[in-house]
């Protein structure tokens, strides 16, 4: 093992059922380093911080030492906390109704259990310690109405103070992990980002990030370790490893990025046309996908794209109206079930929040669309679901495949896999997708890709909500950039890259400053 390491993690093993998510992963963390931890969809990686966080239990024989000291197994998550490690999970565990003082100090205030909270004297305190790092965020501001990147502040820099107030002895010295804390992001607010966790690892600290981002692991990380199949493959130095080398490294042979024959749109008839559609506040506008043409849309933070399929879907309230092969619908009537009987799928950014359910398997998850065809005079058909769920598995790629398991057990992939399967089984006329490939690795990325290259060739059209322009670059036959809630730029077929797309974000929001 790697000398002056702070933690060390040895023969690590973890089983599920049958399945062995970690076989025998052994790696070091040493003192203010930042290291990271890669791997496709199912490789193990956020198993091993489970293991970390005391959520899982490993196998017998598996052995953590911290600060050269071992410790029980399984992992007490009070213990480990008190010992100097944090955590930040990809969904933050912020309450966004609460304001920022109130999440930065509710836990250390329900240990107390104060008669009495000075809350001005609270946030002062929270004033200067986000100070320290450059961070200028109001206290009393509620966290539902901070944008992305403050959110994510706000989570590690509370549990960077956790580090702090550990009583283990070291100080600001602890170990911060951070479990995909960037999917969200557009990429100026992730340099951002990376700039607070360099200011974190000059107080001493060690920094575990956990991405699929390759070029995110070469900005910000010294090391990284790479999982394959719940197995240690390599730890990489990674200033002296190229991209490609990491990322042949990660899925065991070279992979190549899938190229899209973009369409020639002229000619070919528009499958749906959207007529005055607005949110109520913004420009009403038009706008017409054709029959197999995937469509992007695109803009800066706050430019209004990104609640365009969650209004043709009904999630949101708006105005207009918008016809699908024929059939008119005003946007002001729609619901969820009235846009899948007019052949509208929609597969949202938000997996477990909004797409799927976690507690439920992954039969119960990607049958829901056929529920109709899957019943029997006294119920549901349950193995006829279960048979067609093994199916969409193999056919998709799922990992594990294994149709009984929850939803919330797969990797954050693997599960958009199943939820991509659930609607393209049904063949919709109109499939919208809302960041569909974040915190997904770059094999997976391919598979999505080719699938709804697919459902493109069968006929699909298909409406792509975006911030990843390298994303959007290889799946569009057109996109369209948007700015204060309507459409301001459009690229089409070699218009489209991924600097013609960045630069038509910023050109079209400068552009709107200046009226």
């Amino acid at each position: 093992m790697t000398e002056n390491a702070v933690l060390k993690m040895d023969n690590i093993r973890m089983r599920f059922g049958s399945y062995y998510a970690l076989k025998g992963v052994s790696l070091s963390i040493r003192r203010g380093e930042v290291f990271g931890l890669l791997g496709q969809n199912g490789s193990g990686k956020s198993t091993m911080i489970k293991v970390l966080a005391g959520f899982h239990q490993p196998e017998e024989g598996s052995r953590i030492e911290l600060w050269g000291q071992a410790l029980p197994l399984p992992l007490d998550p009070m213990l480990i906390k008190k010992r100097g490690v944090a955590f930040v999970h990809q969904h933050l565990g912020l309450v966004a109704s609460l304001t920022v003082v109130e999440n930065m100090r509710v836990t250390a205030l329900g240990q107390k259990t104060p008669w009495f909270v000075n809350w001005r004297k609270e946030a002062a305190a929270i004033s200067t310690l986000f100070a320290e790092f450059g961070l200028d965020i109001d206290p009393f501001e509620t966290v539902g109405n901070l944008p992305p990147v403050e959110r994510a502040f706000v989570a590690i820099i509370r549990a960077f103070e956790d580090l702090r107030a550990s009583d283990a002895g070291y100080g600001g010295e602890g170990i911060l992990v951070l479990d995909e804390p960037t999917p969200f992001l557009p990429a100026e607010d992730v340099q951002r980002l990376f700039t607070l966790i360099r200011s974190i690892v000059k107080t001493g600290a060690s920094v575990v990030i956990v991405t699929h981002d390759i070029d995110e692991v070469r900005d910000i990380t010294d090391r990284v370790a790479i999982l394959r199949d719940g197995e240690l493959v390599d730890i990489l130095d990674t200033r002296e490893t190229g991209r490609q080398s990491i990322l042949d490294t990660i899925v065991g042979s070279r992979i190549d990025a899938f190229e899209k024959k973009r369409m020639a749109v002229t000619g070919i008839p528009s499958l749906v046309r959207v007529r005055g559609l607005t949110d109520g506040q913004n420009t009403p506008f038009d706008f017409e996908i054709r029959q197999g043409e995937t469509l992007g849309v695109t803009g800066l933070i706050g430019s209004g794209f990104a609640a365009l399929p969650y209004l043709l879907f009904g999630a949101l309230k708006g105005l207009g109206e918008i016809t699908v092969d024929g059939k008119t619908m005003p946007v002001s009537a729609m619901t969820p079930l009235a846009a899948q009987k007019l052949g509208i799928a929609f597969l949202p950014g938000d997996r477990l929040g909004a797409a799927g359910i976690g507690s439920l398997p992954v039969t119960d998850n990607v049958t829901l669309p056929i529920l109709d065809g899957l019943t029997r005079p006294y119920g549901l058909d349950r193995s006829g679901m279960t048979r067609e769920a093994a199916k969409l598995a193999q056919i998709y790629d799922v990992r594990p495949q294994d149709p009984h398991l929850n939803l919330g057990a797969l990797s954050g992939g693997n599960q958009q896999k199943v939820l991509l399967a659930k609607w393209l089984q049904i063949k919709p006329k109109l499939l919208m997708l809302d960041e569909p490939t974040q915190g997904v690795d770059f094999g997976a990325r391919q598979q999505i890709f080719k699938a709804l290259d697919k459902a493109s060739a069968e006929g699909t059209a298909i409406l792509c909500a975006s911030t990843d322009n390298e994303q959007l670059e290889q799946i569009c036959d057109r996109i369209i950039v948007f700015s204060k809630g309507r459409p301001v730029i459009e690229l089409k077929g070699s218009e489209i890259s991924r600097k013609s797309i960045t630069e038509a974000c910023f050109h079209s929001h400068d552009a709107e400053a200046a009226e």
